[in-house]
């Protein structure tokens, strides 16, 4: 549901559901039509979604790893924003390699 408050500010009621499948991936869905627009296709990959906040978005609104206003625009346009996992940094993966060489 997007209303507009005073000339130019957009806002929209935002529900964000965490996928128990893959961690730190989110799914941000318009309050009132929930996921109805979501692809069936999607919502299989993603897991059964967790609800873990409702929140009213404007386009100034600072989000961790997400532009609200293109959050909104997605939701608008295709009923939902897909959050990935940030990429791993290659330094981090390898801190957990096994050593290949007998070197110490």
């Amino acid at each position: 549901m997007c209303f507009k408050l005073g000339v130019t500010t957009l806002k929209l009621v935002c529900e964000v559901f965490k996928s128990p499948r893959k961690d730190e991936m989110y799914l941000y869905v318009d309050k009132m039509e929930g996921m109805k627009r979501v692809p069936e296709q999607l919502l299989e990959m993603f897991g059964k979604p967790v609800s873990t906040i409702t929140m009213i978005l404007t386009e100034e609104k600072k989000l961790a790893r997400a532009e609200a206003a293109k959050v909104m625009k997605e939701i608008r346009t295709n009923g939902f924003y897909l959050q990935m996992p940030p990429a791993k940094e290659e330094y981090l993966l390898d801190l957990y390699k096994a050593p290949t060489e007998g070197k110490y």
